[in-house]
């Protein structure tokens, strides 16, 4: 066999292959071998018929199909398990020369992975910032709580701050049409606790029940949906209820009904814990993204297009499944933003091109460190995951060589992840 190779850019190579017949032969022996098992010929039981006898009785078409495809797989293995590339995807083939089981020539490209450059990430040092919980947010928890625990009497005159009314509105642009996401029944709001966008609830105070009223209300320019951002909306509201909230004082007995305290000294200590263990996870998933950020714009390498194209995929899967929770559709979501698939897609790009770098890059810290996970590492993991999950059908599914694989990949980057740490803090 003649195998001749060639990059074509950094993210892709390509193998030439020359067999000639003597390697042919032997692989053409071990497709009329298969073949026979699945072909009757008097005499013989099957898998035993001799292979001339083999090739007059089996269909020429069915013979020359199954040859190519076993030659040029054989021979591929052959060729890239001496080479150091590291292959991404299935290969792009094309046959250059074929005269049955004598020649056979053939080029393949694949995708690969190129060289990755990375920066001294061993010298770089990153600080960690303080959690910090203020008396000020512990107040503002308990004013919340104040609100959900207040009693509510319903009024009949108009509403005015801190009162709770529950309204029907829907929001339409300026040809009529209704806007997603912008209409709801039966919806309670606390007037004053800025739910809305600055200037709805300010329309509803005055009001009082059984009143209903339009008016126009401009969206901020920074508003998270694309399509409404400094768009005007004409909303139609109908006032239900407005009922006054009761607040209750703030001492041990509020405690005891906001929850299992017997004091509000406790009541105040745990929503402090609780804050401090939130910001806490915030502080560590912002420290790990700064590390692996700093090191991935550091890091010189090519993404390939094929990773990045089934990371979009993944993100919109991704994505739809956020939607669906959201009780959304995402047919909905992208009239909403006033987008097509393809212009949705688009703008993943640099995400998704910036994600495949990260994993490129700490795989490539994993390879160089010898970072590993053992067996009974990954079954730990597995075992953990099935006491979450008790359906049969997704304990089943752990079990799957693909999950098995994806899991096992979680934990080595989770390993990297915590090296490189222990190895950047200051």
């Amino acid at each position: 066999m003649q195998v001749s190779k060639k990059s074509l850019n950094s993210n892709q190579v390509i193998i030439s292959i020359a067999a000639d017949e003597s390697e042919l032969s032997k692989i053409k022996g071990k497709v009329l071998t298969n073949l026979s098992k699945s072909i009757k010929i008097p005499g013989f039981r099957s898998g035993k018929a001799p292979s001339k006898l083999v090739e007059k009785t089996v269909n020429p078409a069915t013979l020359q199909s199954e040859f190519l495809d076993d030659a040029i797989n054989s021979l591929l293995r052959q060729a890239i398990s001496k080479e150091t590339y590291k292959v991404i995807g299935d290969p792009e083939i094309s046959l250059k020369k074929f005269v049955p089981f004598t020649t056979l020539e053939f080029e393949a490209i694949f995708p690969i992975i190129g060289e990755i450059i990375l920066p001294n990430y061993k010298s770089m040092k990153f600080s960690k910032k303080k959690v910090a919980v203020t008396e000020t947010e512990v107040t503002g928890v308990i004013d919340m709580l104040r609100k959900r625990l207040a009693e509510k009497s319903d009024v009949t005159r108009i509403a005015k701050k801190d009162d709770e009314v529950t309204i029907d509105f829907k929001g339409t642009d300026d040809k009529g049409k209704l806007v997603a996401g912008a209409e709801a029944k039966n919806y309670p709001l606390i007037l004053g606790s800025n739910a809305f966008i600055p200037g709805f609830e300010d329309n509803i105070l005055g009001m009082k029940t059984g009143d209903e009223k339009n008016f126009d209300i401009k969206f901020p320019k920074d508003y998270n949906v694309a399509a409404l951002a400094s768009k005007s909306v004409n909303f139609h509201i109908k006032v239900n209820n407005v009922q006054e909230l009761s607040l209750p004082i703030i001492n041990d007995d509020f405690a005891a009904k906001a929850g299992p305290f017997k004091t509000l000294t406790a009541l105040k200590a745990d929503i402090l814990s609780q804050l401090q263990n939130e910001r806490s996870q915030e502080v560590e998933r912002n420290y790990e993204s700064e590390i692996i950020q700093t090191i991935t714009k550091k890091a010189k390498l090519s993404v390939p297009v094929l990773l990045t194209n089934s990371t979009v995929e993944q993100m919109i899967r991704e994505q739809k499944q956020n939607l669906t929770y959201k009780g959304q559709t995402y047919k909905e979501f992208l009239e909403l933003e006033g987008i097509t698939d393809e212009q949705n897609k688009a703008q993943m790009i640099p995400d998704a091109e910036m994600r495949v770098k990260a994993s490129l890059v700490l795989a490539e810290i994993a390879d160089i460190e010898g970072i590993k996970i053992t067996e009974k590492e990954l079954n730990q993991r597995i075992d953990l995951l099935k006491n979450q999950y008790k359906d049969e059908s997704m304990q089943s599914e752990l079990d799957k060589p693909e999950s098995r694989s994806n899991i096992a990949s979680r934990i080595l980057t989770e390993k990297t992840i915590d090296f490189i740490k222990e190895t950047v803090s200051k």
